[in-house]
């Protein structure tokens, strides 16, 4: 074991001593590997970076919720076309669907009905223009991820009787009532009034450009005597969050026969509903970063070709110079496999400097857009990994030819050439 350490030891002093001795050579060598490091390891975290973000998105839709529309998100399974004239005389869903749904549903823990629309709020004075107003039914809170910084939800009473009360979110709060608290406060939409009673706690704008920060809740049994919940203009949809231990294959399953049942449709017609989950948008996004991943190995794979014969030339190069040198060694008795990792270990050495410098420029990097951005965009330790994995292979694979013509040498004719 000892030997084995001093051998190691040895060969990279003195593959350490020759990068030191042609530092400027070392450096433009460096710079092909450091480019290419710094490409692939810089698309690798974006991916991370925007794969993070986009999973918080959806995360906040709810994780095992169903959504009962009228139009499907994709196109139906082993069809690229969308066929969007298949859809367009499907009911939407209504209220007495949700009170069926959740009336029937064995595996839903939390049926919620949702309309969405765009609308003018005004407090005095002040007006906030395109707020997205919802209609919800109770069970909502328990479906869709929020918080509530001031006030408070709905209580089931407000709810179910359709009181006249608002939660708003925190960019409408800012605008209408500046600093003033807006708990108790009367805000007027479409002519009616509402009484502020809970502001949301702000999340910022996710990935997708949705924000409740710009959002107002209101009861669905205020809402109907507002909107036509029977039309399109309102986006209708049921929500529909399974128990615990229930895959969402087993709701899919389940809904389909519960609606199927409501609607009244015959057995061999088909389903005039869409049954949309998240793992539909996490599919698709799912392909979207692998083929952005192929395509970081494809612009970052050239670069490190570059680097990899870059290293290749300055190895053989450095074999030419150091022939007599190699013949001496062998001549004292060195062996062959001490020649050839003499020669792997600088160009691993000089590859792993590439790669590190590389993941240098990419940690500031993520450091500069976590900074400008406040988003948690880092370097992670796999990325890391990937990144010296990258440069170590290159480096051995770059250096086995020269290193292995060095090993072979004749140690007379090694010594006697000029």
């Amino acid at each position: 074991m000892i030997l084995i350490y001093k051998f190691f030891k040895e060969s990279f002093l003195f593959a350490l001593n020759a990068l030191r001795t042609n530092l400027m050579r070392t450096i433009l060598t460096l710079s092909g590997v450091t480019i290419g490091i710094f490409s692939i390891i810089t698309v690798f975290t974006l991916i991370d970076f925007l794969e993070k973000q986009v999973r918080d998105s959806i995360a906040s839709l709810g994780n095992n919720v169903v959504y009962i529309q009228k139009w499907p998100w994709t196109p139906p399974e082993g069809e690229s076309e969308y066929p969007w004239w298949r859809y367009m005389n499907r009911q939407v869903p209504s209220l007495n669907d949700y009170q069926e749904v959740k009336r029937l549903s064995n595996i839903a823990e939390d049926v919620s009905f949702v309309m969405t629309t765009q609308k003018m709020l005004q407090y005095e004075d002040n007006a906030y223009d395109n707020v997205a107003v919802m209609g919800v039914s109770d069970g909502f809170d328990n479906i869709w991820t929020f918080e509530i910084a001031e006030g408070r939800y709905f209580s089931p009473y407000e709810n179910n009787s359709g009181m006249s009360v608002a939660i708003i979110g925190a960019d409408i709060a800012d605008e209408l009532f500046q600093d003033a608290d807006p708990i108790g406060k009367r805000v007027k939409m479409m002519g009616r009034k509402f009484t502020v009673i809970g502001v949301m706690l702000r999340t910022g704008s996710d990935i997708f450009g949705n924000s409740l920060d710009k959002n107002m809740i209101i009861p669905v049994n205020y809402a109907r005597t507002l909107f036509n919940l029977r039309s399109e203009s309102v986006n209708p949809m049921i929500l529909v969050k399974g128990k615990a231990g229930y895959s969402t294959d087993d709701m899919l399953d389940e809904l389909t026969g519960v609606m199927r049942s409501i609607r009244r449709i015959k057995p061999r017609a088909d389903n005039d509903f869409a049954l949309n989950q998240i793992s539909l948008i996490q599919k698709n996004f799912d392909s979207l970063f692998d083929f952005i991943d192929l395509a970081g190995w494809f612009i970052g794979g050239f670069s490190i070709l570059v680097g990899g014969f870059g290293i290749a030339n300055i190895m053989f190069v450095s074999v030419k110079e150091r022939t007599r040198i190699i013949g001496i060694q062998k001549a004292l008795g060195a062996k062959r496999r001490f020649v050839l990792l003499q020669f792997l270990i600088e160009s691993t050495a000089l590859s792993l400097l590439g790669g590190i410098g590389g993941l240098l420029l990419v940690f500031g990097i993520a450091v500069s857009v976590s900074v400008i951005s406040g988003g948690p965009m880092a370097l992670s330790f796999v990325n890391v990994l990937k990144g010296l994995g990258i440069s170590t292979v290159i480096g051995v694979l770059s250096g086995y030819i020269p290193a292995w013509k060095a090993s072979r040498m004749d140690p007379v004719e090694a010594i006697n050439a000029l």
